[in-house]
């Protein structure tokens, strides 16, 4: 009887080990780590676009991943139609517009979280440089080509309005590359487009020169879903842990074309 009660303790010390043992491994592999996807234009040099190595890189995606790695946080890139990516945030396809997004107050108004603004931008004109356009007046007549959705879309579309109407058409793409392919092609005269983008293209391709004219100046920022201050506070603490760590100016020193601008090192 001794030998049978202690057989039937034994298979019950045996059974809460390993009750014990099943519950540890669930409760530490049960942590997952959390993924942020970044919603970005995937042709936005030098703030975003795709590298030689076949992944996507610039200076906001980059931000970006050593955000996410001080969070530890995984995180995910999606390419988005610029001129639907408020819908796309809405519809959760990504966690943000992180990609040289201009600051709006039709933005604001309409509900969307918006981060601190970290880069001072402005609008140029980019033409051939044997053109002999030298200044927006000479563009009287002329087709000049801008991005959907952009800020200078909404600038000829506003503030810019009689300018544009000096011009003889605006020309519409869905990306600024389709816009300097037309302007390769002498489809359109001149690309109505962001300052560091203009300085990007002109200085990886010959032929190009940039008017000697900034309009409209505007900013940029991260802009995040309604109701998500959480998330936004979250990456703005990572962001200025970059800046205080030295992390930040480390990665700005790769794109020497914007460092001159970026808020968070020239405030």
């Amino acid at each position: 009887m001794k030998k049978i009660f202690a057989l039937i303790m034994a298979l019950v010390m045996l059974t809460v080990l390993v009750s014990c043992s099943g519950a540890k491994d669930s409760g530490s592999g049960s942590a997952e780590k959390k993924t942020f996807i970044m919603g970005i234009d995937p042709e936005y040099p030098p703030f975003s676009f795709l590298g030689e190595d076949g992944n996507y890189t610039g200076f906001d995606v980059e931000i970006c991943q050593a955000a996410c790695d001080y969070l530890g946080w995984e995180m995910k890139i999606f390419g988005v139609n610029w001129d639907e990516k408020l819908i796309q945030l809405d519809s959760n396809e990504c966690d943000c517009i992180w990609s040289g997004m201009t600051i709006l107050d039709s933005m604001k108004e309409a509900g969307y979280v918006i981060s601190k603004p970290y880069y001072d931008n402005t609008q140029v004109i980019v033409v051939k440089a044997d053109s002999g356009y030298n200044s927006s007046a000479d563009l009287a007549g002329k087709l000049v080509a801008v991005q959907l959705g952009t800020s200078g879309e909404a600038l000829l579309n506003g503030d810019l309005a009689d300018l544009a109407a000096t011009f003889g058409d605006v020309i519409t793409a869905d990306s600024f590359l389709k816009c300097f392919t037309e302007l390769a092609g002498n489809a359109v005269d001149a690309v109505f487009v962001d300052m560091p983008v203009a300085a990007s293209y002109a200085a990886e391709h010959e032929g190009y020169k940039i008017i000697d004219e900034q309009l409209g100046a505007e900013q940029y920022g991260i802009a995040f879903r309604s109701g998500d201050e959480a998330l936004c506070d979250e990456i703005e603490k990572a962001v200025a842990a970059l800046v205080e760590n030295g992390t930040y100016a480390k990665i700005a020193e790769k794109y020497p074309d914007i460092v001159n601008n970026l808020l968070f090192l020239n405030d």
